[in-house]
């Protein structure tokens, strides 16, 4: 890779006036090229729009026909073979092939021009202008928003060959343009439909399922096949059953070919009577959706291939999640990122990358843009049953209403005419959502459609607004300055915490405002503890650290919870983000480092598909939720004891309950008690009797299946100095620990460096011990025995193991 200033060469051939060449990966950006190099620093980054960049290859392949392919080009592109400007592009979400003849000494060069001229152009005037992103010239250009937004994450510029350059060579012994469809009757019957060329064959089986079908041609050397397979196995998201998925192979001249993997699901969006509802159904079943907001894998390479993406996403399934979305500030990401959610049974919401801007719609360049990037994505994933929702971007409409536009203004053609006719063309089996938000008097309103909910969160509003705004479903929501695990701190940001500016650096906050999310945080850590955060974090610096991962974990547990009940409004939300782009105090559940926070913990827990939920209904008393979300009948001992001083039983009650598949059942506790008890200490006769309420759900097997907890008078007045103890042990599958507390415990958080506690800054209630087993990190050796400390905000010490 070679840098000049913008337009200092335009021709390969001037490039020998510059001697100052680094290697580059390809995939690969220009900024994850300077970094290997050591000339690029992602926690202060330097702009890069202002240099043109080239990327060099010489290429001594055998003589003779061959394409090349060009996956993703960021942005303003041109590909020049053997001297000569053979292609260019203008698109960063645009592929490419290029015919091209192999003479055995060839050189490929690709130049990617700089940006920043192109965001200086002028373009059809917009209505609108949106603060959060920078420069407005961005809404001419088909880039990623991902580096553009100030106070949310780092400016990194993306240029360069961002997806895979390819080289293939004629190949008519193989399939190729191969394109699956499948979809799943309401009657059970799988549906499929494969259309491919193949050069050679003179007759091709499609087999899947045990199904199989003829291929017809089409006399151009095209085929197509259309299956039925009765009572197929269906795909459903993993926390209501199987992510099942179906080898189709394809049978010519007596050879098997491997065509792909996919699976059979029905997907429907109900609006309800009213049209104001928004709940997802999968195969006919309402699917409480939960998960995150996916931003990317590496915020400087914007990688795209499995091994980056596997690592994140597995965390995505063992917290429980069932969907992920992908933003419109984003970037889209490759096949390998669905074929993943594929087999783990995680639904994909997709924004196309429009956000907040007018778009110039009506100009015939970039609508042609729109159309090809928008038909190439579609295709490339035709064959992903996790793709469930097609969206037309993020907070378009929002942008327009907030800055006081009539709803005639809110959008236009791109988002009600352009997306939706290439949905219907190219993926008809998912569901297209014209915005989000949308859907309510205005886009935001939470108590219609599709909401961006930060009610519990930004906007401080206490945690009983999360039943009061009626969400009905939330794309992204409960955004908090997460603070990770001590060890990522002390390795990558070992700095006074919040005063130092490099602390404060690495939090975000939207452009302009005289706050930030550490400040939304810390207004909840008052509000539950009963602390003063800025006194707190002079006098008790590693308490103030704690109290705020345990407060996000609070917070995000106990709303959706209230989101949980089946009494609840609410069909879904997602959680403002999954990953940190940088190690601190951002918004991601998972930091940058790819360590889970307190608040994956949190959401862990919340999201079983078997749960317990208490909701305090005030003078009607304590509720009692059992969830099973799962496609198997669940029988369980439900058990509720209500505790004095952390302790001291004052009134216990159980009861066996039946829960069928993909059901709920809501009992109030006074049926479990057999008499009154002011569970909720509603009525106040008296003093109050007790601190905290235990619910439990518990197998056949006496495992704890799930737990919930309810503070009558508050967490501050249940925060007690318990006595933890803890046992290490090996099994045959690894090492846990038993651990067991006199009263009590708040918040207790396990640290073993090298190891991920299958459970963390959980609560622990006295009278029986929790078995949490440590996993191994990726490349430690399993055997090593796991050291560390137990501490909590209601622990008396800290214990080591």
């Amino acid at each position: 890779m070679i840098l000049t200033p913008a337009g200092a060469a335009t021709e390969p051939a001037a490039l020998e006036a510059f001697s100052d060449v680094i290697d580059a990966p390809v995939p690969g950006t220009v900024a994850g090229a300077l970094e290997r190099a050591g000339r690029f620093d992602r926690t202060a980054p330097e702009p890069l729009d202002h240099l043109d960049a080239w990327y060099v290859l010489d290429l001594a392949e055998a003589p003779g026909d061959a394409v090349l392919h060009f996956d993703g080009l960021a942005t303003i592109a041109e590909v020049w073979w053997n001297g000569t400007m053979a292609l260019s592009s203008d698109s960063m979400f645009v592929r490419h092939d290029l015919p091209v003849t192999i003479t055995g000494d060839d050189r490929l060069v690709l130049c990617f021009r700089a940006l920043k001229p192109h965001l200086e152009k002028r373009g059809p005037r917009a209505r609108w202008r949106p603060q959060m992103i920078t420069p407005q010239g961005l809404r001419l250009v088909r880039t990623t928003l991902l580096g553009r937004m100030p106070g949310w994450c780092p400016e990194v510029h993306a240029a360069g060959p961002w997806r895979s350059v390819r080289l293939s060579r004629p190949a008519p012994s193989v399939p190729a343009d191969i394109r699956i469809s499948s979809w799943l009757d309401e009657d059970g019957t799988g549906r499929l439909d494969v259309r491919f060329t193949f050069e050679t064959a003179t007759s091709a089986t499609v087999e899947c399922a045990g199904a199989t079908a003829i291929a017809v041609p089409d006399g151009e050397g095209g085929f197509s096949a259309s299956l039925t397979v009765p009572d197929i196995a269906a795909w459903w998201p993993r926390t209501h059953g199987e992510p099942v998925l179906h080898d189709v192979s394809l049978l010519a001249d007596g050879k098997r070919h491997a065509i792909g993997r996919t699976g059979f699901r029905r997907i429907a969006i109900d609006r309800g009577a009213d049209g104001r509802d928004f709940a997802l159904l999968v195969n006919g079943v309402k699917i409480f959706c939960r998960g995150a907001v996916w931003t990317t894998a590496d915020i400087v390479d914007l990688p795209g291939n499995r091994e980056r993406y596997e690592p994140l996403l597995k965390l995505a399934a063992d917290a429980n999640m069932n969907m992920l979305r992908i933003g419109g500030t984003t970037a889209y990401e490759t096949p390998d990122f669905f074929a993943l959610c594929d087999e783990l049974g995680i639904l994909v919401w997709q924004d196309f990358q429009f956000a907040n801007f007018d778009y110039p719609a009506n100009d015939p360049a970039f609508a042609e843009n729109v159309r090809k990037e928008v038909a190439q994505f579609l295709d490339a994933t035709t064959i992903s049953p996790s793709l469930t929702i097609l969206c037309g971007g993020s907070e378009i409409d929002q942008q327009a209403a907030m800055l006081g536009l009539p709803d005639a203004s809110w959008a236009g053609p791109l988002t009600r005419e352009i997306l939706p006719s290439l949905v219907a063309a190219h993926r008809p089996d998912v569901p297209y959502v014209e915005n989000s938000p949308s859907g309510g008097a205005v886009p935001f309103s939470p108590n219609a459609g599709v909401t961006h909910y930060y009610g519990v969160g930004a906007y401080c509003r206490p945690l009983e607004d999360a039943r009061r705004a009626e969400v009905r479903f939330s794309a992204e929501s409960l955004a908090f300055a997460n603070v990770p695990e001590q060890q990522t701190l002390d390795s990558h940001l070992p700095v006074p915490a919040v005063h130092d500016p490099r602390w404060k650096a690495r939090v975000p906050r939207d452009r302009g405002a005289s706050w930030d999310f550490e400040d939304v945080r810390d207004h909840y850590l008052g509000l539950l503890y009963g602390h003063d955060p800025a006194r707190l974090r002079r006098e008790d610096p590693a308490r103030y650290l704690d109290l705020s991962r345990a407060v996000v974990a609070e917070v995000m547990e106990a709303t959706f919870g209230e989101w949980r009940r089946s009494q609840s409004t609410c069909n879904g939300a997602l959680v403002w983000t999954f990953q940190d782009l940088l190690p601190g105090a951002g918004w991601g559940i998972v930091d940058a480092s790819g360590l889970p926070k307190s608040a994956w913990h949190a959401l862990r827990r919340a999201f079983r598909p078997v749960q317990i939920v208490l909701s305090d209904e005030g003078t009607n008393g304590l509720d009692v939720h059992a969830i099973n979300d799962g496609a198997d009948e669940k029988h369980l001992m439900l058990e509720l004891s209500c505790l004095r001083h952390g302790r001291q039983p004052v009134v216990n009650g159980r009861q066996e309950i039946a829960l069928a598949p993909h059901s709920a059942l809501t009992l109030p506790a006074t049926k479990l008690f057999g008499a009154f008890f002011d569970t909720t200490y509603a009525f106040r006769f008296g003093p109050p009797s007790h601190d905290v309420t235990v619910g439990r759900l518990i197998d056949a097997d006496g495992t704890v299946v799930s737990e919930a907890f309810h503070f009558p008078r508050g967490r501050a007045e249940a925060m007690f100095a318990a006595a933890v103890t803890a046992t290490l042990r090996q099994d045959a599958e690894g090492w846990l620990l038993d651990m067991s507390a006199d009263r009590f415990a708040q918040s207790v958080a396990i640290e073993a460096e090298g190891f991920l506690p299958s459970d963390n800054w959980f609560h622990l209630a006295p009278g029986g011990v929790k078995a949490v087993r440590l996993q191994p990190c990726a490349g430690l050796d399993p055997a090593n025995r796991p050291t560390g400390e137990i501490r909590g905000i209601g622990v008396e010490a800290v214990l080591s193991f």
